[in-house]
């Protein structure tokens, strides 16, 4: 699943070819993609202008211009597993295109998604159908990168909870799923399965640091490609060469040389090294 990096690579590299183009029509293939539904979407957004591209969690935005002199609108792609947005070359087709934004200049954007899982919703500005009138966007909690330390030692509460499954929430923390959680647990020394309550203010410290270097450093690598995920232009990211312990169970720690353990957190399987991240003490 495309988490906070990859979304940030997709809008960047989107928001460079879209932003300023109007966007003409809007190609319906596969209906169910689009809330509040098809007619509802087109209605919204067809003759604006894409003013910005953004990102809120693991939420891809596009702003739209005013229109007729409304507050203007909103696109919220929710990608899901396997979702993509990108852009269509002249004559190029792909499979599991489930709908089309042609926009002015002839460019046109698609939304591919291989396991139907992902959608794309329209919101006006302002007024009671709002975007943060939709449920799961006003559940979100801060984003990582720009919340204060204390902030984060203050939203991991001092519960039973296991640090992991407090990563994966996205109410408590916005936009981190499994790679990245695994990722900054081992640079923290951190055990997945630790509850929050175990966890020492220094600690916290040092997770919120990791959280925010493994982040930046998969942004700057454009995202980790393991399967599905590409940029708007098609293109892999490179972050997967410096994993350190997601997926890398069974072999040698790269810091310490002993062998990585696997757990199951949360319903996800969780890649740690039992020396440098030992069970906490009681």
């Amino acid at each position: 699943m495309p988490e906070l990096p990859e979304v940030e690579t997709i809008a960047r590299t989107l928001g460079a070819e879209a932003t300023g183009r109007e966007i003409l029509r809007v190609e319906v293939r596969d209906p169910v993609a689009l809330f509040p539904d098809p007619a509802g979407f087109q209605a919204l957004v067809t003759g604006r202008r894409i003013e910005s591209v953004g990102r809120r969690a693991k939420l891809l935005l596009l702003d739209l211009s005013p229109l007729g002199g409304d507050g203007g609108a909103r696109i919220a792609v929710h990608l899901r597993m396997t979702g993509r947005v990108f852009v269509l070359a002249p004559g190029m087709e792909t499979d599991r295109t489930r709908a089309v934004l042609h926009l002015s200049g002839g460019q046109r954007l698609a939304f591919a998604d291989l396991r139907r899982f992902g959608s794309m919703h329209a919101f006006p500005v302002g007024g009671s159908a709002d975007i943060a009138s939709w449920p799961f966007y006003a559940s979100l909690g801060p984003e990582p990168l720009t919340m204060a330390a204390d902030e984060f030692r203050a939203r991991l509460g001092q519960g039973r909870a296991r640090v992991k499954a407090l990563l994966l929430d996205q109410s408590v923390v916005a936009g981190i799923g499994n790679i990245y959680a695994d990722e900054a647990l081992f640079r923290a020394g951190i055990r997945p399965d630790t509850s929050a309550g175990q966890i020492p203010p220094d600690k916290r410290d040092a997770l919120f640091t990791a959280i925010q270097a493994v982040l930046t450093q998969a942004i700057a690598e454009n995202g980790s490609s393991i399967r599905d995920y590409r940029d708007a232009h098609g293109h892999a990211g490179a972050f997967q060469n410096h994993f350190r312990a997601y997926g890398r169970g069974g072999q040698a720690c790269l810091a310490c040389g002993e062998t990585m353990c696997v757990m199951r957190v949360a319903g996800r399987t969780s890649t740690y090294c039992p020396r440098c991240q030992p069970a906490p003490k009681n």
